[in-house]
């Protein structure tokens, strides 16, 4: 089978960090036989490439100077700044729209995935315009919530990218329901995973003496909700000795690190920033406790799926998470981890305080952990549910 992705960016080059799991997600579709190319924006004027062995059609839309609306940045983010990423937002939908017309007008493709359907579920219209296939739609959530908190008048035109797909297609049970709120349609649950490295066996309990250790990954943003986790760890001392080691950057990283120098924790905290892929290993390898305190932003947005908690649990780290978005899709409360409620330092204190003197139960958790990440989200169950939803598509009547 022939499939076009249709995606708002795409890698530049193999070691773009961008979308890793889609990266990962097209390679394993060809390994399983079919074919599979990217439309998705220039940057900079970037030309069509071939990336990780994929077809990659990029379409132009601004002077090469300023075209960066997208790759670096969320685009809403962008366009907050100055009216030109305004404009150049509407020079992109058109341009997409035209380049996915002629795309579609020259090649023939068995489907098309329209991947962010706000706004480009124009594309996919576009293309379906040039030559007819079946549509498919995933939803990851932060469309959904950008639309209900900053543009509500655009609730009809996310109704209408649901209606005309053959298949609807949800990151996470919250995303689903989340469609639903909008329109009834049949809508299939379908998680994202991440490639992950055969970790090195966990060693036993900690050394006497030793701190316990507690890591966040992630990219320090208002809605990872680190600035909790902070204060959660100075209410644990002194019952507690415990370390924190948070690896990520962001725009909040000022924020956080003025909130450990307020609270006193120069030595208790260590913000790493960027690391490389080794020492992201060995963090997850020394760590007694994965958290991600997730919490919503003041744009209504949250944590569409938390992939990072798999990363941890790969390791058999045992996981603490807030109680919101998809996260309750990977973390079964008190059976694969252990769920809080969101923005409440107390409680997560509390739930670290119980992992802390309780390893055993640490060890139990974080080894159901482990079998839930090989039961559920394995790259082999994901890529058999997109082949399979693929096929349903194409047989649908039309």
């Amino acid at each position: 089978m022939r499939i076009l992705h249709v995606v708002t960016a795409f890698p530049r080059s193999p070691d773009d960090v961008i979308v890793p799991w889609l990266v990962e997600l097209l390679k394993r579709l060809r390994a399983a036989g079919h074919e599979v190319e990217v439309f998705t924006s220039s940057y900079r004027g970037a030309p069509d490439q071939v990336v990780s062995g994929i077809p990659v059609h990029r379409f132009r839309y601004f002077p090469r100077r300023w075209e960066r609306l997208t790759h670096e940045e969320a685009a809403p983010d962008r366009m907050k700044r100055a009216l030109l990423y305004r404009v150049m937002a509407v020079c992109f939908v058109v341009a997409g729209m035209v380049a996915a017309w002629r795309l579609c007008r020259r090649q023939r493709y068995d489907v098309i995935h329209v991947h962010w359907p706000f706004p480009l579920a124009l594309f996919g219209w576009a293309a379906q315009r040039a030559r007819p296939a079946p549509l498919v739609t995933t939803f990851y959530g932060v469309e959904l919530r950008w639309v209900k908190t900053a543009m509500p008048f655009f609730r009809g035109f996310l109704k209408w990218a649901a209606r005309r797909s053959d298949r609807v297609v949800a990151i996470s049970s919250y995303t689903a329901d989340e469609v639903r709120e909008l329109v009834p349609v049949p809508i299939e649950v379908i998680p994202y995973t991440t490639s992950l490295p055969t970790p090195e066996p966990r060693a036993g309990q900690r050394a006497a003496g030793m701190p316990f250790t507690v890591l966040f990954v992630g990219r320090l943003v208002e809605r990872k909700g680190v600035s909790h986790l902070v204060d959660a760890v100075s209410l644990l001392l002194p019952a507690v000795d415990v370390r924190l080691v948070i690896v990520g950057d962001g725009p909040e990283r000022a924020r956080i690190e003025g909130r450990i120098r307020e609270k006193g924790l120069d030595g208790r905290v260590a913000v790493r920033g960027r690391v490389s892929e080794a020492e992201l290993q060995d963090a997850y390898a020394g760590a007694d406790a994965f958290v991600l305190p997730a919490v919503v932003d003041r744009r209504g947005d949250t944590e569409g799926l938390g992939v990072v908690l798999l990363e941890a649990m790969n390791h058999r780290v045992p996981v603490i998470a807030s109680a919101i978005g998809g996260i309750t899709d990977i973390v079964e409360d008190g059976v694969s981890g252990l769920l809080v409620a969101p923005g409440d330092a107390t409680a997560l204190a509390a739930a670290l305080e119980r992992l802390a003197r309780a390893p055993d139960l640490a060890a139990g958790l974080g080894g159901a952990g482990q079998r839930r990440l090989r039961e559920r989200f394995s790259w082999d169950a994901i890529t058999r549910r997109w082949a399979e939803i693929y096929a349903a598509a194409a047989a649908r009547p039309r």
